[in-house]
């Protein structure tokens, strides 16, 4: 049940454990989804499985309903804690957005940069090139929770805000670079309804029957706009108050609606679209496959790139003294943190899908590059935050 008690400025560090708690929970039933789509997808129900998700329900196939439809959930949820964690939550002031500022933007230029290096040639695909710079946040949140109080608290916070701030990049890269043609009519409507969700935001409306009445037809506008669909989630998110200033004690718009679709998205929406688009058969594959310029660059993007990038950028953010170690971390739990970060798979999986909308080979591809990249960047993150802090 979600926590309906009034809103009080006093309890940031409760909702942040409930937070993390759910996503740690989250990532360990992703695992286990995740696993059973590859094994479904390699066994006899393979080809009920890929005609369940190409079947259509109501003009979209069952796939475009989890990845338009569900996610866009999703990516509400990720807009609500977003802005919260902004207004008044581990990003809420410079400082505290420095580190994971700068981590986060090193953490996604260097497996884009990795991955050009092996896609720019005449047999490459570099419209790929986003797919290994997301981290996501469950999985890494589910196998820091099987290290225990290994880890410390400090450290968990920071991938937390980290992964806030490389989601928002996410979101960005999205709007700006898989957008293809647009419907000028839609996208004039979904701006209607925007300034719509503005204006109850700015009156003070804190029911929330409003906000996803408009929320509905706006994903339904963005839809047809020719606009990412769940880009739609984050507006919405974007526009629910945190509180309202007639009745600032009486709760939060943004923390109900964040605590009552939260477990729904890490119990249900997310494990069901890393189901719907994990489950790549091996059949007729070798190892050779990973030496293709997709999975490789996918691979070594999120292996390489990610704990290059966030690490170095850390380390240099923290040496000028703009920022310091987190409390109690060490320089070898800070280095199997930016390791951690090169688990890319459901970001990273969602954006090699609209890099590759029409074809089936390079979807196989960059799901085997994302499956292998997330897996040995899991090893070495353990291997590296396993060991017990030293004393003192």
């Amino acid at each position: 049940m979600p926590d309906r008690t009034p809103y009080s400025l006093a309890r940031p560090t409760r909702y942040l454990q409930s937070l993390l708690a759910h996503s740690a929970a989250g990532g360990v039933i992703l695992m286990i989804t995740a696993a059973l789509a590859i094994l479904v997808a390699n066994s006899p129900l393979a080809d009920l499985y890929q005609r369940t998700l190409a079947s259509y329900v109501g003009g979209l196939s069952v796939l475009h309903w989890i990845n338009d439809g569900l996610m866009a959930v999703f990516f509400l949820l990720v807009g609500l804690e977003i802005k919260r964690e902004v207004l008044e939550g581990e990003l809420s002031s410079w400082p505290r957005r420095i580190l994971p500022g700068s981590a986060a933007l090193g953490g996604m230029i260097g497996p884009a940069l990795i991955y050009l290096a092996f896609n720019l040639g005449p047999t490459g695909h570099p419209s790929g090139w986003a797919i290994p710079a997301a981290t996501d946040i469950a999985f890494a949140l589910g196998v820091l929770s099987l290290l225990g109080p290994r880890v410390p608290v400090s450290l968990r916070v920071f991938l937390m805000a980290l992964a806030i701030i490389d989601d928002l990049g996410a979101v960005v890269i999205i709007a700006l670079f898989y957008t293809t043609s647009l419907d000028a009519v839609a996208l004039g409507g979904a701006g209607l309804v925007t300034l719509a969700l503005i204006a109850l935001n700015r009156v003070g409306v804190n029911r929330l029957l409003p906000y996803i009445a408009l929320g509905a037809l706006l994903w339904l506008l963005v839809l047809l706009s020719g606009i990412h669909a769940t880009l739609a989630g984050v507006i919405l998110a974007f526009t629910v108050p945190l509180r309202t200033r007639s009745t600032p004690d009486a709760g939060s718009p943004l923390l109900t609606m964040e605590h009552g679709i939260q477990p729904w998205v890490t119990f249900l929406i997310v494990p069901v679209f890393g189901f719907a688009n994990a489950g790549v058969s091996f059949a007729g594959m070798s190892l050779s496959a990973l030496m293709e310029p997709v999975p490789l660059g996918v691979a070594l993007g999120l292996f390489v790139g990610k704990q290059l990038g966030v690490f170095l950028t850390s380390a240099a953010v923290i040496a000028l003294g703009l920022a310091t170690l987190p409390a109690q971390a060490t320089w070898k739990q800070m280095y199997g943190l930016a390791a951690l970060c090169g688990i890319g798979f459901t970001m990273s999986l969602f954006i090699g899908l609209l890099a590759f909308p029409d074809s089936a080979p390079l979807q196989d591809q960059l799901k085997l590059g994302v499956l292998a990249g997330s897996l040995i960047s899991t090893l070495l993150a353990v291997l590296l935050l396993r060991s017990r802090q030293p004393a003192g």
